[in-house]
């Protein structure tokens, strides 16, 4: 039997529900696959999420620690971000990178994009690693409480094996690049800082 991998529900009517600048939350009353009335509700994200590995020449990520309002918990991750939808990613990504750790980087490859829960929002995250850093000075956003670690590549992997880094993009962002070392898809220094 073929799959079918059109849109299987039949969308009635929509109705925005709450808007912000950060998203649009709508709900859709719908036909399910099954022909069965329902609702069905998606936040839409206004902006693009985007998430950095940095890598300096001694094989350290800089990670980035901060409470996380809607988990009620404090959470270890990567510098991550968003950016205005028809911005360059890679250019939101550099911006977010500077005013969260006060790095640049020389050096910038996309690694992934990923859709974040896309069962209840179109979240979009584009990802990369970052190496040839320079060290400057942070300038994070007033709604930022920042803490930063800077830590070897082995140690940050270790932090998500052992269920300390869950933030989504983190844990993604980190598995990627690793695999990438693995698969030798990285240039052989990078590869080297990574995988010691």
């Amino acid at each position: 039997m073929p799959h079918k991998t059109g849109n299987p529900w039949t969308v009635l009517t929509t109705k925005p529900i709450y808007e912000n600048p950060w998203m649009r939350v709508v709900e859709h009353d719908v036909l399910t696959p099954l022909g069965n009335p329902g609702i069905y509700g998606v936040m839409h994200a206004q902006n693009l999420a985007t998430g950095v590995v940095p890598i300096d020449d001694q094989g350290r990520v800089t990670l980035v620690g901060q409470y996380r309002f809607p988990l009620e918990q404090y959470s270890w991750e990567i510098p991550e971000g968003g950016g205005k939808k028809g911005v360059d990613p890679v250019e939101s990504a550099r911006r977010e990178l500077l005013e969260e750790t006060g790095q640049t980087a020389r050096h910038w490859l996309p690694i992934l994009t990923m859709h974040l829960s896309n069962s209840i929002t179109d979240e979009t995250a584009h990802c990369y690693l970052a190496w040839g850093i320079e060290q400057g000075q942070a300038e994070p956003e007033e709604t930022e409480v920042l803490q930063l670690r800077h830590v070897p590549f082995a140690e940050a992997y270790a932090m998500v094996k052992r269920g300390e880094i869950t933030d989504a993009i983190a844990v993604a962002c980190l598995m990627r690049v690793r695999l990438m070392a693995l698969d030798g898809d990285l240039p052989e220094d990078v590869t080297r800082l990574i995988l010691g």
